[in-house]
C-alpha cells in the first residue's frame, strides 16, 4: 500500500511516522524526513545537551509505537514512507554537531550516507529486527556512525 493524505490523517501515529507528510514524497522520502528533523532540532537546540538527549530519547521511544502501528497498517514494517526514524536520528546527530551551517550540512550528508549505505552491522540489524523497534534502531546506528565520523572531522579541522 502506498500511503496518501487520507492515510496520513487517519491516525495520529501515521501522521508522526510519516513525518507530518514528508514521508509521502514520491522520491527520497527518507531525505525529506531527515530535512524535517533540522527545524525540529533547532526548536530544542537552546537546551542543555542532557535535556536534548532526554527529549530525543523520548521521541525515539514513542517512535517505536508510531512506526509499529503505521508499518502494521501499511503491511510493511519498514515502509519507505515511514520517516520518524530519520527525523529522530538526525536530531541525535545534530546534538553533537557544531552550530554552523557547514557542520549541519556535513551532519546531514553523513547521516544520509550511513542510513542509505547501511554498513556492517547496520544492515544486519536492519535485516533481523522488525516492527517499530527495528525501524528505529537501524537509524540510531546510522546516527552513531555519523556522529563518530563528524566528530573526527571536527577534530581534524579544529586541530590543523
Amino acid at each position: 500500500m502506498q500511503p496518501n493524505f487520507k492515510f496520513l490523517i487517519s491516525h495520529p501515529a501515521h501522521f508522526f511516522a510519516l513525518g507530518f507528510g514528508s514521508g509521502l514524497a514520491k522520491k527520497a522520502p527518507g531525505t525529506f524526513g531527515t530535512l524535517v528533523g533540522l527545524p525540529l532540532f533547532w526548536l530544542i537546540s537552546m537546551y542543555a545537551l542532557s535535556t536534548q538527549l532526554i527529549i530525543i530519547a523520548a521521541l525515539f521511544l514513542i517512535g517505536i509505537y508510531f512506526c509499529h502501528i503505521t508499518g502494521k497498517a501499511l503491511g510493511i514494517s519498514d515502509h519507505g514512507g515511514i520517516v520518524w526514524d530519520e527525523i529522530v536520528a538526525i536530531m541525535l546527530v545534530l546534538a553533537f554537531t557544531p552550530g554552523q551551517w557547514q557542520w549541519w550540512l556535513t551532519a546531514f550528508l553523513l547521516f544520509r550516507l550511513f542510513d542509505i549505505w547501511k554498513p556492517f552491522p547496520i544492515r544486519q540489524f536492519d535485516a533481523k529486527l522488525k516492527n517499530g523497534f527495528g525501524v528505529m534502531f537501524d537509524d540510531l546506528l546510522a546516527a552513531i556512525f555519523a556522529i563518530i565520523y563528524l566528530q573526527a572531522l571536527v577534530w581534524i579541522v579544529t586541530n590543523e
